[in-house]
Parts: C-alpha cells; sequence; structure tokens
C-alpha cells in the first residue's frame, strides 16, 4: 500500500518487472483507500529463486511511496 499518487502503480511494477521479467503490469491488482487517501497493489510473480523473491519484496517496499507492507 502506498500513497495514491500519479505514477505509483508504474513505478511500483517497473521496480517488480526488473526482478521478474515475464510479471505482466496489466495483472497488478488495485484497490483505494477508503479516503482514496492510499493506494493497494497486489503483485503476482512466479519467483525461481529464494533470492529473487527476496529482493523483488525488499526493493518495492523500501520505495518512499510505500506506507505499508505485510
Amino acid at each position: 500500500m502506498g500513497a495514491a499518487v500519479d505514477g505509483f502503480a508504474q513505478t511500483i511494477a517497473a521496480v517488480v518487472r526488473r526482478h521478474a521479467p515475464d510479471f505482466d503490469p496489466a495483472t497488478t491488482g488495485m484497490r483505494p483507500s477508503r479516503a482514496s487517501t492510499y493506494l493497494s497493489l497486489t503483485c503476482t510473480i512466479r519467483a525461481t529463486s529464494q533470492a529473487q523473491l527476496d529482493v523483488t519484496y525488499r526493493e518495492p517496499s523500501s520505495h518512499s511511496w510505500v506506507k505499508v507492507v505485510p
């Protein structure tokens, strides 16, 4: 979940795609918060190693627009 700003979903999708080249950004699930202040994203990838999974989680979660990572 992150700030509902222009480009948030595209920015996070680009980061995910850098580590999971077969990721299709069109499959990203998006849900705004009740007040539309935040946007929840769900990106599903097929990881081929634990290291790939770790970096694909770690890099987006460290982005300044990301507020919550469950």
